[in-house]
């Protein structure tokens, strides 16, 4: 059997995680050569409902391209954490956003808490990338898609005028997730 690694990222409308699936999937199918696909579902309302985004990578053909045994999720509110920690496989791995998850579920996978918000407000001076600063916290926990694809495709995927913040905002968070692997 080949190898599968499935990713949800959740949180609420407006945190840009739809996006950010588009860029994990696309770096990992156009310029990782990998089969990806990238599915996504919100609430009602588009910004305040619940949003997330799923990413399945595989070296073989995706027969069924929803999450059920995931490798990592990304919560970026309670709810979130609340609702999807349960279909995380054993050992794999959790990352919130500390700032609105207070209350970590239990289980036996790996937890990072990370105040990803406040990291894009303060180092970055726009909160509005802090899926870019989980993107890049996801590629050095996962490893599943290699840097420069990643980057790649934050270029190609982030709006026109926004290149060079994204950029700082994605290796920012890969500089705060090699400070936590250390």
């Amino acid at each position: 059997m080949g190898m599968r690694y499935e990713v949800r990222l959740s949180g609420e409308g407006g945190q840009g995680l739809v996006l950010a699936g588009k860029i994990l999937a696309e770096a990992a199918a156009i310029y990782d050569g990998k089969n990806a696909t990238q599915s996504q579902s919100y609430g009602p309302e588009a910004r305040g409902g619940a949003s997330r985004s799923e990413v399945i990578i595989s070296d073989e053909d995706i027969d069924y391209p929803k999450a059920t045994n995931i490798d990592l999720l990304l919560a970026l509110t309670q709810e979130s954490s609340d609702k999807y920690s349960k279909d995380l496989k054993e050992n794999g791995i959790l990352l919130v956003d500390s700032e609105a998850v207070t209350k970590l579920p239990e289980g036996n996978f790996n937890v990072y808490k990370v105040p990803i918000s406040e990291i894009a407000r303060s180092k970055i001076g726009k909160v509005v990338v802090a899926n870019i600063v989980a993107l890049g916290i996801i590629a050095e926990l996962s490893t599943i898609v290699s840097i420069d694809s990643l980057e790649s495709a934050v270029l190609a995927r982030v709006p026109k005028g926004t290149e060079e913040l994204n950029l700082k905002a994605f290796r920012t968070g890969m500089e705060v997730a090699q400070e936590l692997l250390k």
